[in-house]
């Protein structure tokens, strides 16, 4: 039977995918001069829930809108680990974080499990991190207590205006089993709105051919995928650029 659900729905079921889109927005901004003890505590201040810490290190027209939105993925994910290593960038004044994020949620008698994984890239101006974004972006929220053998194959990049492939497989052979599933682009302020039609995959999981957009920017592409052993809904943003 095909189901239409609404991506606001899965808030009820811990899908947290619209915290992480909020992270996205290119103002987001800390304001201290980036050392390694500045890394540290904040892995520290994440994992403690030390919501003022974060507060009084965010830009002034962002510190009372960060720790509201880290407060909702306390809520979903009440025992989510974060991790942060700093990574080293090939462009002058540049850094990158790599940040992890883990945890468990129980609904109803079932696990879902968090995964998710990001890299954040800023610059020091004037001793405040500004121009902050968030690439790389891959989430994943699952309670089949990983029984379903799944590979992702969706790029990090591509060029403008090109096509690519997005491949979700189904490892496992399917037999006689029955699955659905979807995956559909969508803009960032534009999340709410957005439906995912599932539909029966006969194929062994999702297989699209599209064309990134003319434009550098990125795109980001939502999926669910139903299966008796349980269900997977996963989250990747895509970077278009002009030259790779």
């Amino acid at each position: 039977m095909i189901n239409m659900l609404n991506l606001n729905l899965f808030r009820n079921i811990g899908f947290p995918l619209y915290l992480f889109i909020y992270l996205i927005l290119p103002y987001s901004a800390i304001t201290q001069t980036f050392k390694v003890d500045f890394m540290r505590n904040l892995e520290t201040s994440l994992n403690k829930r030390d919501l003022e810490f974060i507060k009084k290190n965010f830009r002034n027209d962002e510190n009372q809108n960060i720790p509201k939105q880290f407060s909702r993925i306390i809520n979903d994910f009440p025992n989510s680990k974060w991790k942060i290593k700093r990574l080293k960038s090939n462009i002058p004044d540049e850094d990158i974080l790599r940040i992890k994020v883990s945890g468990e949620k129980i609904v109803n008698g079932e696990i879902y499990r968090l995964e998710s994984k990001f890299d954040y890239l800023f610059s020091i101006v004037n001793g405040k991190i500004s121009e902050g974004i968030i690439k790389n972006l891959f989430t994943t929220i699952r309670n089949d207590n990983k029984k379903i053998d799944i590979s992702f194959k969706i790029p990090d990049r591509v060029l403008t205006g090109s096509k690519y492939d997005i491949d979700i497989i189904l490892n496992q052979p399917l037999e006689e089993v029955i699955i659905a599933g979807a995956i559909k682009p969508h803009q960032v302020n534009s999340l709410f709105e957005q439906q995912i039609l599932l539909e029966p995959l006969a194929s062994g999981g999702i297989f699209k051919i599209t064309r990134a957009p003319s434009k550098p920017g990125m795109q980001i592409w939502s999926g669910i995928i139903a299966h008796p052993e349980g269900m997977i809904t996963f989250t990747k943003s895509i970077d278009i650029v002009d030259e790779i």
